[in-house]
């Protein structure tokens, strides 16, 4: 099962924005969107896992009709009471299952939210409600980091991914069962505060599979939305894949 929404609650939601800000910076956030729109291009684009709309909100500013799926009711809504939030109609449920209304150009899955899933199952079926979700020739974009395991000293289970002023993460790896926890150390306003999620992490060539079973193809790679090339020392990848103009998904 995914993650529960439970850990999504009031009190994360309150504070979602303000523990991600680095998240928000210009210089993240500006490229994103921009990567995003150009792939939707006039046709209406998809955000599984919308949360409080970090990239839905600016994305649907640039005219772009957005809809979101999102399981926490809490995360949707600080969504909608934010400037814009009407804007993005959001359907309440899993991502691995839910239907939003319409056809879309585009779905976006960003900020590593597909290892939010935590069994293959899982993960696969949320390629293959994207790929129900999209029309032909529409895209599928996932934002996911490379695991680190590279990068782990032998007998070692801990790596940092953010330190910053206000928060610090690492993340713990089972590497047996292809888990790990992400830990999250948040100071606002010189009150501290902790938040942990369980994750599944995933390669890059898994997820291609994945979406060969959706009947999706792999059209695009890059090591981070500025599209700089991706090589074998990237710590994350942002890969589009793409539906045929014409043929059946596959089941």
């Amino acid at each position: 099962m995914d993650i529960d929404a439970d850990v999504w609650n009031e009190q994360v939601a309150k504070g979602y924005d303000e523990s991600s800000a680095h998240m928000y910076a210009p210089e993240v956030l500006g490229p994103t969107v921009s990567f995003l729109e150009s792939r939707a291009g006039r046709n209406p684009a998809l955000e599984f896992a919308v949360g409080t709309g970090r990239v839905a909100l600016p994305l649907s500013a640039r005219g772009i009709r957005v809809a979101g799926i999102e399981k926490s009711e809490p995360m949707v809504r600080e969504l909608g009471d934010k400037p814009g939030g009407d804007s993005v109609a959001v359907t309440i449920g899993d991502m691995t299952t839910a239907r939003a209304p319409g056809t879309f150009g585009l779905v976006y899955l960003v900020y590593n939210s597909i290892t939010c899933l935590l069994s293959q199952e899982e993960q696969v079926a949320c390629f293959r409600n994207a790929a129900t979700h999209l029309g032909p020739g529409g895209r599928f974009v996932i934002e996911v980091f490379v695991p680190e395991l590279q990068r782990l000293p032998p007998g070692e289970t801990a790596r940092p991914f953010h330190i910053g002023d206000q928060h610090v993460g690492f993340d713990t790896y089972d590497l047996v069962n292809q888990q790990l926890v992400s830990h999250h150390y948040t100071i606002v306003d010189d009150r501290g505060s902790t938040f942990h999620s369980s994750h599944r992490y995933v390669w890059p060539s898994e997820l291609d599979l994945m979406a060969q079973l959706a009947g999706l193809h792999l059209s695009e790679r890059w090591a981070g939305w500025k599209e700089a090339p991706f090589t074998a020392s990237s710590r994350s990848h942002v890969s589009v894949w793409q539906k045929p103009l014409d043929g059946p998904v596959s089941r």
